[in-house]
């Protein structure tokens, strides 16, 4: 079984002078440039999921990024990436743009792999495995490069080229959620219907001691707790 290496004291330091460290869940900025991968495909190198320590992805690009930099293995790594997708969420009645990882646990490694690069991955401080590496009776098995069908749906996500927005909200049907703004301010109710496609719900609401059901933006509620 494979031990999970933290990263200590002094790699911290260094992976925070290299890259500022931000939540791997979560980055708050819409002017953040989305990191894409390149449209070309090489002969030699190839794409690599790599299991990590579930919310040391900052940390563990941060550290790469300047360890490849360090010891020159431009020419065998490409890239390393975070696998993030722009999505939207409601915070204080607006649509707010962010960048949220959609395959937490993992980082995403363009290499030239041999065996020096395959113990340079590994022995990253916080990564777990590569995926499909694994020892069977002694043997190693090399890591499975992901397949052209995966690297696919991957940059389509990467890339932004979804049509529809996505939407980052947790809500379902019978949910109490409070009225923000409109005519029905600080009304509470209960939700009926999702419609995250137009960014709407419907919400039972009592008018003058009548259940009624409106229709509302995603913008002019919030959960109640």
């Amino acid at each position: 079984m494979t031990e999970e290496k933290k990263l200590d004291g002094s790699v911290e330091e260094k992976a925070e002078e290299s890259a500022e460290v931000k939540s791997s869940e979560e980055i708050q900025d819409p002017e953040k440039e989305q990191e894409e991968i390149p449209e070309e495909e090489s002969e030699f190198f190839k794409w690599y999921a790599v299991r990590i320590i579930s919310g040391h992805e900052n940390k563990v690009k941060a550290y790469l990024d300047n360890e490849i930099r360090n010891e020159k293995l431009g020419d065998r790594i490409n890239h390393v990436l975070i696998p993030l997708e722009k999505v939207f969420e409601v915070k204080g009645g607006k649509k707010k743009v962010k960048f949220k990882n959609f395959l937490p646990g993992y980082i995403l490694i363009e290499a030239d792999l041999d065996d020096k690069i395959r113990d340079f991955i590994s022995k990253t401080p916080s990564i777990i495995n590569m995926v499909g590496s694994k020892s069977v009776k002694g043997v190693k098995l090399e890591p499975i490069p992901l397949k052209r069908e995966e690297v696919k749906r991957i940059k389509a996500i990467l890339n932004d080229e979804g049509e529809k927005e996505k939407l980052d909200i947790q809500l379902n049907v019978g949910d109490p959620v409070k009225v923000t703004s409109g005519p029905f301010n600080n009304f509470s109710g209960n939700i009926l219907e999702v419609n995250l496609e137009k960014f709407k719900v419907k919400v039972m609401v009592s008018i003058f001691g009548r259940k009624t059901p409106i229709e509302l933006e995603l913008t002019q509620i919030e959960k109640e707790k």
